[in-house]
């Protein structure tokens, strides 16, 4: 087989997020134990047509970049305001009626009257809807004008928005970047690793031109003590991925071993274990994310959204790309990378 473009790869991360949402968006909240007596071992066989507000939130990330007028040269400022209103309109929408998530609503709601994001977001959250939205940030690259640093600058702050502690950001930073990775063409294999020592070089790094004085709200002493918390908790969820993999187990839950995917962390460490259970097997990846006993919809976004950019668009069935709710919008997208 030939190694995908760069466009399949930014398609196949796209509509990987989204089928992944469909497939895990019925087995959400159920306990594995029924999730197997209803589907089997393995999870549901096929996503319906609809996505989850994880995919509604993804497009809105992406399409808040698609709306700034110059990506190149667009400020901490641009990105904010952009993020802000793609937000906002999400949040008003009609079709935000897919179980959202309790922090981004009352952040987004508190930031209906009030302009500083710094004074809406939820600092003691960090669950996962910060980093199952992010993915549009990872697929920048440098022929966006984006650098590691500057990227990382976005993923943290779309995060922030809503999810203001540490892990939250530090999650969609990581995300983002294993994305990143992945789209390059790093051997999968590698990718524990590289992880971690992101992780490492990243400690104490705070971004005060992005986040200005969010450590301040948080009650941290200083924005390297507020960021090296968050990477602290996400280090150690590398590190159990990486203990887990040293023995994989194909047949129990993978959440048992790393988490059930209601944090940041916790949902990005599931998602890639599962990928990487299944490396070669992207819709057995996807089906797998589903079929753990957590957020399995969120679970299983970002391990399709972490497949598709590796395999390229030609790891998901034609027929379910041509199904998915968003299409449209998702194809959209993914053009204008």
């Amino acid at each position: 087989m030939s190694e995908p473009t760069y466009r399949s790869r930014v398609e196949g991360c796209l509509y990987g997020l989204a089928l992944g949402d469909a497939l895990g968006a019925p087995t959400e909240f159920m306990k594995y134990s029924a999730i197997v007596e209803k589907y089997g071992p393995l999870g549901p066989e096929e996503p319906s047509e609809l996505v989850t507000d994880d995919t509604q939130m993804a497009l809105a990330t992406g399409e808040a970049l698609m709306s700034l007028a110059d990506l190149r040269s667009s400020s901490a400022d641009d990105w904010a305001a952009a993020l802000r209103k793609a937000y906002l309109d999400w949040y008003y929408s009609p079709e935000n009626n897919r179980r959202p998530g309790k922090t981004c609503m009352e952040a987004l709601g508190r930031l209906t009257s009030r302009p500083e994001w710094q004074k809406a977001t939820e600092v003691s959250s960090k669950g996962c809807g910060a980093n199952m939205r992010v993915q549009p940030v990872g697929l920048l690259s440098d022929k966006h004008g984006f650098s590691v640093k500057k990227r990382a600058k976005l993923a943290q702050l779309q995060a922030a928005i809503t999810h203001g502690h540490p892990t939250a950001l530090a999650a969609s930073e990581l995300t983002a970047h294993a994305i990143h990775l992945l789209i390059a063409g790093l051997d999968p294999e590698d990718l524990p690793t590289r992880l971690a020592q992101h992780v490492e070089q990243q400690r104490g790094v705070y971004y005060d031109d992005t986040l200005g004085e969010l450590f301040e709200k948080a009650g941290a002493s200083s924005g390297a003590a507020y960021i090296n918390r968050g990477w602290n908790e996400v280090g150690r969820s590398i590190e159990k991925l990486a203990k887990a993999l040293k023995t994989p187990d194909r047949d129990s839950d993978p959440g048992l071993s790393t988490g059930h995917g209601w944090t940041a962390e916790e949902a990005l460490a599931t998602a890639l274990h599962c990928f990487l259970l299944y490396v070669d097997d992207p819709v057995l990846a996807i089906r797998r994310a589903a079929a753990t006993g957590g957020d399995s919809d969120s679970i299983a976004c970002i391990a399709g959204s972490l497949a598709g950019a590796y395999h390229g668009n030609d790891a998901w069935p034609e027929a379910w790309r041509d199904r998915i709710e968003y299409k449209d919008r998702i194809q959209k997208l993914a053009d204008w990378y």
